[in-house]
């Protein structure tokens, strides 16, 4: 059965079970320069590997750029 979840507005499905850290990896994110809004709640880099999408999940990656 399909999970279907939004990350950064966009919608994506999967028929795996996947951690926040998995997504992560596989959209190659540097973790040290964002910050994870996970179903409107920021959560720790430590947690991501305990995070189990579910269906109609919503994840916001904001990613620091820095600049001058």
């Amino acid at each position: 059965m399909s999970k279907y979840f939004f990350l950064n507005g966009q919608e994506y499905s999967t028929t795996y079970d996947l951690t926040i850290l998995d997504i992560i990896k596989y959209f190659n994110y540097n973790t040290s320069l964002f910050v994870l809004e996970y179903n409107n709640l920021i959560y720790n880099k430590k947690t991501f590997s305990c995070i189990s999408i579910k269906n109609n999940d919503k994840i916001e990656i904001i990613t620091i750029v820095g600049g001058g």
